[in-house]
């Protein structure tokens, strides 16, 4: 597999990792990292970009699609939706800081577009707490090594 696919991949899963939908970047990431053939500064870098790209779509989605929460095809369960905003309510912004956590952080990011966060402070707590939550799986898989 070339490297640009490699790259490309992770960026992909990554994303995908943090929209509602299934997928579990940290196991590609940890599998490349294993490997030894990527440079970790570029592995970390390339999953972050993604990881914060599929937050700021789930930002977007909730600064549009708020208004179909009641729907049966809207993309977050009431319930986590009812959670993370409880959250986000309680704890403000800085509850953005947990948009690396299963669960509640991908509907947190979408909540923070419902409650209209600005973008420029959503996506500095967003990219601190996905490229922290990558820089310690980094750490902790090469501790394997």
């Amino acid at each position: 597999m070339t490297s640009l696919a490699v790259y490309s991949s992770l960026f992909l899963t990554a994303l995908v990792a943090a929209t509602i939908l299934p997928a579990q970047s940290e196991a590609v990431l940890a599998g490349l990292l294993l490997t030894g053939s990527y440079p970790v500064w570029a592995l970390i870098a390339v999953a972050s970009a993604g990881n914060v790209l599929g937050s700021v779509i789930n930002w977007l989605l909730g600064r549009g699609i708020e208004r179909f929460r009641d729907r049966r095809w809207f993309p977050v369960r009431r319930e986590a939706l009812l959670r993370a905003e409880g959250w986000y309510r309680r704890y403000g912004r800085w509850s953005l800081l947990l948009s690396w956590a299963p669960v509640i952080g991908d509907p947190l990011t979408v909540v923070a577009g419902v409650l209209r966060e600005p973008f420029p402070v959503f996506l500095v707590l967003v990219t601190i707490a996905k490229v922290g939550r990558y820089l310690v799986l980094a750490a902790a898989t090469l501790s394997l090594v």
